[in-house]
């Protein structure tokens, strides 16, 4: 149930990001999570696509470096505490969150985050059985 993630790895000057968003917008790809993460000379853009198949090909004909990776989406509700009840079932299953981020969209009641953990399939049970709703590659095309 894992969602595919784009890590494009990008050079940390003027331009970039805006030339790489412009590439997805072109071609009708819509972002609906990102992060990025720089040191002086390059950054890791993170990228959730409606449609990463196209999105992985396009940029790389544009030259980007790209790898994906499964990750996992999670549902919940939007206010105080719901996010540290989230991770605290992860940490209550011995499951490590390497990073997380948030996605563009939300709903009137609901938040949506993006977590990248050492298992993920370990990490989906756990979520689960907590009653928590996970996030598919079809929900993020209706998003």
């Amino acid at each position: 149930m894992a969602i595919k993630q784009l890590t494009v790895f990008v050079q940390n000057r003027k331009g970039t990001v805006v030339s790489l968003t412009d590439i997805l917008a072109k071609n009708n790809i819509n972002i609906r999570a990102l992060s990025i993460a720089e040191t002086e000379e390059f950054g890791i853009l993170r990228l959730i696509v409606d449609n990463e198949d196209t999105a992985k090909e396009i940029l790389k004909e544009n030259g980007y470096l790209i790898k994906t990776i499964d990750v996992v989406g999670v549902k919940l509700r939007d206010n105080p505490g719901a996010l540290t009840a989230a991770l605290g079932v992860l940490d209550k299953a011995d499951i490590n969150v390497e990073y997380l981020y948030a996605f563009m969209a939300r709903t009137e009641k609901h938040a949506y985050v993006v977590l990248r953990v050492e298992d993920n399939d370990a990490a989906e049970t756990a979520l689960e059985n907590a009653g928590l709703h996970l996030i598919t590659n079809a929900d993020i095309c209706k998003l």
